[in-house]
């Protein structure tokens, strides 16, 4: 139920401009520090979720990688492995339905 209401939270939040989609999209906003939070695909490749993860680390930003491409893709009307949420409030929102039980 909580991934099901992210999942929508994402849709909403694409459509108020406040998602960053594309590997070299969000590692910009994750260098640039408009990302609030990042998705990595769980069917990623094993390169792509390490390269993620040591630059999302690395810049102190939030990182999920529970949902699948196909979950991701649909949230947002696009076929992406990465997204980046660049609202405080989206993120918080996000990270609070995602880590709830």
């Amino acid at each position: 139920m909580n991934e099901q209401a992210a999942l929508n939270l994402l849709g909403l939040a694409k459509r108020a401009g406040k998602i960053t989609s594309g590997e070299s999209f969000v590692l910009g906003a994750i260098r640039d520090g408009s990302a609030k939070l990042v998705f990595v695909a769980s069917d990623a490749s094993a390169n792509t979720k390490k390269m993620f993860q040591d630059k999302s680390s690395f810049y102190q930003v939030p990182l999920q990688n529970g949902l699948s491409q196909l979950a991701l893709s649909q949230a947002i009307g696009a076929a992406r492995s990465s997204i980046a949420v660049c609202d405080v409030g989206f993120a918080n929102k996000l990270i609070k339905l995602l880590t709830s039980q």
